[in-house]
């Protein structure tokens, strides 16, 4: 599936490997971001479109109106509070329990080479898939004329790939470490959610079978409205530090518009206090 030519995965701690690993560690640490083009070999590009998009069909597909930490619309915030700003979510998402393990992503995802490398690239020893049945893999479905607004991912570690490029817009736009695990800087998020041109904004177009590896849960982050009469399919690999982690039963319903009874056992374990 992937051109090892140019990300050997297959050869870990090789002198090629390192050199990729290596520069993937210095864009993370300088940007919040890096991205590695046609990680999936050109020729089954096609294949990788034709399996996502056949997957469209189970997308939970619901308008939503949602803040930044996609925490639960009407709970009392202080005025200047960046949570008060309500936005529109028209994004719709292919829960993982819908996604056939013999799917190019699915195979990825769950791949140990795959999760060796990524952690590679983030610094870390291992990586942990999510133990959310619904999460963890998930298909990112934004039709013509919808967006996905400001938010900040539950995971710190998250990988996409693009599986259909919109027709129009779907730019992907995200402000690296606005915030951190001891610090939620409020005036940096309320800056940018009211677009006041104060705080910088990265903004990143992807090609199909581009892998991104991304600091989500520090960096806000959105996806431009979709135009041009089709839809933009990204596959989302969500990861983490620590094993067992579930998303909060606001979140899922969000999301998936289900919950299952392990996201009803409590507020989950992220490993540090910030709004979800």
């Amino acid at each position: 599936m992937v051109g090892t030519d140019r990300y050997p995965l297959t050869e870990p701690g090789s002198p090629a490997w390192q050199e990729v690993v290596a520069n993937a560690r210095a864009e993370l640490a300088a940007f919040g971001c890096h991205v590695l083009a046609d990680f999936i070999r050109p020729e089954l590009h096609e294949a990788l479109r034709a399996e996502c998009a056949q997957l469209e069909a189970y997308t939970y597909a619901k308008i939503e109106k949602v803040n930044a930490y996609n925490t639960a619309i009407g709970e009392p915030l202080p005025e200047d509070h960046p949570g008060r700003t309500i936005m529109e979510r028209g994004n719709a998402f292919v829960a993982r329990d819908r996604i056939p393990a013999s799917s190019i992503i699915s195979k990825l995802y769950t791949s140990p080479l795959f999760q060796r490398f990524v952690a590679g690239c983030f610094g870390l020893p291992v990586l942990h898939e999510l133990a959310d049945p619904l999460a963890g893999l998930t298909l990112n479905v934004i039709a013509p004329g919808r967006a996905h607004p400001w938010h900040f991912d539950t995971n710190s570690y998250t990988v996409s790939l693009l599986t259909q490029a919109a027709g129009e817009g779907g730019i992907f736009e995200y402000c690296p470490n606005i915030r951190s695990a001891a610090d939620e800087n409020f005036p940096a998020v309320r800056a940018v959610l009211r677009e006041d041109g104060t705080h910088p904004v990265h903004r990143l177009r992807l090609r199909p079978g581009d892998l991104q590896l991304f600091q989500g849960r520090f960096a806000l982050h959105r996806v431009t409205k979709v135009g041009g009469g089709i839809a933009r399919h990204s596959a989302i690999f969500a990861y983490s530090e620590r094993p067992g982690v579930i998303g909060s039963a606001e979140r899922t319903r969000q999301l998936f518009g289900r919950v299952l009874p392990a996201h009803l056992l409590g507020r989950p374990d992220r490993g540090d206090e910030l709004l979800d």
